[in-house]
């Protein structure tokens, strides 16, 4: 659940993954949340998400205890995701190698969503 940015999320996480696209946006009708997005589907790497835009502040955002997961396929792209991902956002875990995968890093995205980056 965004508030208010989700459309820019999706469009900046499919710019990321090849495979990836937005499938479907229903959008608010009127009042003060005209145009945001009530429910979005799309697609990261071939595996489905749903995002909201609500029009209400909450006291709560996204939170590390529930991230998104990507292994990725060389280090070139490693490096050009976690790149991309910390950009405006923020390193838990900075890139590096911890013994259990060649490189790994965890980062909360500009939009406050969290991801953990892998190299096998």
């Amino acid at each position: 659940m965004f508030e208010g940015d989700a459309e820019e999320a999706m469009n900046f996480y499919i710019s990321l993954f090849a495979g990836s696209e937005i499938r479907h946006i229903e959008r608010y009708p009127d009042g003060e949340s005209k145009g945001m997005v009530r429910q979005a589907r799309f697609v990261l790497a071939g595996r489905e998400f749903i995002a909201i835009d609500s029009f209400i502040s909450h006291h709560f955002t996204f939170t590390p205890a529930m991230s998104v997961f990507v292994d990725c396929e060389s280090a070139t792209e490693f490096e050009r995701v976690y790149a991309s991902l910390t950009e405006g956002g923020n390193a838990l875990m900075p890139a590096d190698n911890y013994g259990f995968s060649q490189r790994f890093g965890w980062v909360t995205d500009r939009f406050g969503v969290s991801w953990q980056i892998n190299l096998p």
